[in-house]
């Protein structure tokens, strides 16, 4: 059998090492674990419905993960962002979660985090050259 490694771009591919990675891990976690996958996104809007801000993010097996966090620059330092967290924070104790996780750059929101009961359990340097990246968690 003759092997070659692609590059390209495809959905159903990408699709494909996604559910087999999740059969295999799935032979590893309880039962009562299993099939626990859903995306939760909380959406920050103005007046208008435009978007300012907003948390993606998704419930996996006992956690939640925080994918992205952004609120828009000229509103930051004004309590939308503590809003959305706990927010977030409520439903994934709705959800059962034992903790959170999530990743910040130190450009980014380490000390927004921090104030927020989030702890550093890992860090990468030289990121970007001149950064660290942040690895955190709150236990529920």
């Amino acid at each position: 059998m003759n092997l070659h490694i692609s590059r390209e771009t495809n959905k159903t591919d990408k699709q494909y090492i996604n559910e087999e990675l999740y059969k295999f891990n799935l032979k590893y976690f309880p039962e009562d674990l299993r099939g626990r996958y859903e995306e939760i996104n909380l959406y920050l809007k103005d007046d208008n419905g435009n978007v300012r801000g907003g948390i993606l993010a998704e419930v996996c097996w006992n956690w939640l993960e925080i994918h992205i966090f952004m609120i828009d620059e000229d509103i930051r330092k004004s309590g939308f962002g503590t809003k959305l967290l706990v927010e977030m924070e409520k439903i994934a104790r709705e959800k059962e979660c034992d903790f959170i996780k999530l990743d910040t750059l130190s450009f980014q929101a380490l000390g927004f985090y921090e104030k927020n009961g989030y702890e550093v359990f890992g860090s990468l340097d030289n990121v970007g050259r001149d950064y660290k990246h942040y690895y955190l968690k709150k236990d529920l």
